[in-house]
């Protein structure tokens, strides 16, 4: 079930906002919290396609490996992190308008195991603090680009 839910308008075409959204070495520009990337695949990015991604989180340095779960060029992608009993997953739709590239953004949570259960709330809101800033990042990212 969804516990983030965002749209963003990108004053671009959807084939430019979708080959800089995918450019997963650009998240560090455009997640706050997000300091280093690691491409751990070849190639085009495709279902299956993995990276590492460092976060800085209140003075710590976290690591998750993120995959690509599902992929349809210039239309959707999504991702997913899974580790220490937390299923986070991300799903992103393109959709070309008159005014631009409109972004859908849906963030999802599973927890395994009763510490995670009862967290969960907690868990969920830390995510918000980190990530609701990000379309917005996005959309300022590719805007101001050539």
């Amino acid at each position: 079930m969804a516990f983030m839910n965002q749209s963003i308008t990108i004053k671009k075409p959807v084939e430019e906002v979708f080959e800089m959204a995918t450019d997963f070495s650009n998240s560090p520009e455009i997640m706050d919290t997000v300091i280093d990337v690691q491409l751990l695949s070849e190639g085009p990015v495709k279902e299956g396609y993995r990276f590492q991604e460092t976060r800085e989180i209140r003075g710590r340095k976290a690591r998750s490996i993120i995959e690509v779960t599902d992929f349809d060029p210039n239309r959707k992608y999504s991702v997913r992190s899974h580790q220490h009993g937390l299923d986070l997953r991300y799903h992103y739709e393109f959709v070309q308008t008159s005014e631009g590239t409109r972004v859908d953004f849906q963030g999802e949570l599973y927890t395994e195991g009763l510490r995670n259960k009862l967290m969960k709330p907690l868990i969920k809101q830390i995510i918000k603090k980190e990530d609701q800033d990000h379309l917005q990042h996005l959309k300022k990212f590719i805007e101001s680009s050539s």
